[in-house]
């Protein structure tokens, strides 16, 4: 019986080895994570900023009627906008 109770004592140390090292792993995960939500809080920062100077500033006719032709070439092309957008690995 002793050599069972090892055995389990030994799985018990195994696992709790493995359990604080993803414990450790989560934490830094974490912190990683919360730095690239911080740096993308900046950059939506930064881009409202930049939209909000562009609705200010007023938008020339003729490049809203040039956007509208744009727009309408690309549906008129034949092509469906739906299959180039897949990929298959």
């Amino acid at each position: 019986m002793s050599n069972r109770v090892e055995e389990l004592e030994s799985k018990v140390t195994e696992l709790q080895a493995a359990v604080d090292g993803l414990t450790e792993e989560l934490v830094e995960t974490k912190e990683r994570v919360r730095q690239l939500e911080d740096a993308v809080a900046v950059e939506v920062d930064a881009a409202a900023e930049t939209d909000v100077v562009d609705a200010e500033s007023p938008a020339d006719e003729s490049e809203v009627e040039g956007d509208k032709a744009a727009e309408t070439e690309e549906k008129d092309d034949g092509t469906e906008s739906g299959e180039s957008d897949i990929i298959v690995a």
